[in-house]
């Protein structure tokens, strides 16, 4: 069965439990030889629930001056240590049962709900509307066309913008469990890109790893900042700098 663009699911079936990490000896993604389109990609500031689908690019002048205000707005501390931390202390990948954040007990894991939110010509598997086997994805991070299958399902990852190591280090250690669960499974922090990129970045700030597409980064520094915002979370100095220096700050 296929279905179009945009559609939430309504089964729940984990296609993939492995987090943001990558599987050793899977072939690279197909894409296309030129830049992908922005199609459907929204921006981070006109999508503050992350419900829309996608990243796309902050150019105006007006755009890029509330980006430096939201950067501007968040505190810094220094990083501390990852003692202690697990994946599971943010809850099983991908759970649909973490309450207080959109798509949440729709009946479709985390996963599939994202694939289906930022894929395009999606393909169910044959009695499901939500385990997702086949789409397009604009990935903007490289910049490039993905049409991923499952049979090489590492070649899409979610990437948690905010990745989960780095919101133990910056105090989510000590938060309740809820609290991690909703930042684990919120759309706002989650985006399919391309397995590669996500591989790289692990569990980096912003001042050690960016998009490798230029035209993004201000972007991706938006929603870095909105996480942070609203967890209520500080962010290191040096992540900050590079933030705003993305937006012309």
């Amino acid at each position: 069965m296929i279905r179009g663009r945009g559609i939430v699911a309504s089964v729940m079936v984990v296609l993939f439990a492995a987090g943001c990490s990558g599987l050793p000896g899977e072939a690279g993604p197909e894409r296309s030889q030129s830049a992908a389109p922005e199609g459907r990609a929204v921006s981070p500031l006109g999508n503050p629930d992350g419900t829309g689908p996608g990243l796309a690019p902050v150019t105006s002048d007006g755009d890029t001056a509330r980006a430096r205000d939201l950067i501007e707005g968040l505190t810094t501390k220094g990083r501390g240590p990852k003692t202690g931390y697990e994946r599971d202390e943010f809850g099983y990948a991908w759970m649909d049962t973490a309450d207080g954040v959109p798509l949440a007990r729709n009946g479709c894991d985390t996963r599939n709900d994202l694939l289906q939110r930022d894929g395009e010509d999606v393909e169910f598997k044959a009695g499901s509307n939500c385990v997702v086997v086949s789409m397009t994805l604009d990935d903007p991070y490289t910049g490039t066309t993905i049409e991923w299958r499952k049979q090489k399902a590492a070649e899409v990852q979610i990437d948690h913008v905010v990745p989960l190591s780095y919101a133990w280090q910056m105090g989510a250690s000590r938060w309740p469990e809820d609290k991690r669960e909703q930042l684990a499974n919120d759309p706002l922090n989650l985006l399919p890109v391309e397995g590669r990129a996500n591989s790289a970045k692990s569990d980096s700030g912003p001042a050690s790893w960016l998009p490798p597409s230029r035209s993004i980064r201000c972007a991706y520094a938006v929603r870095f900042a909105q996480v942070a915002e609203k967890y209520e979370m500080a962010v290191t100095a040096p992540d900050k700098e590079t933030m705003l220096a993305q937006c012309g700050g």
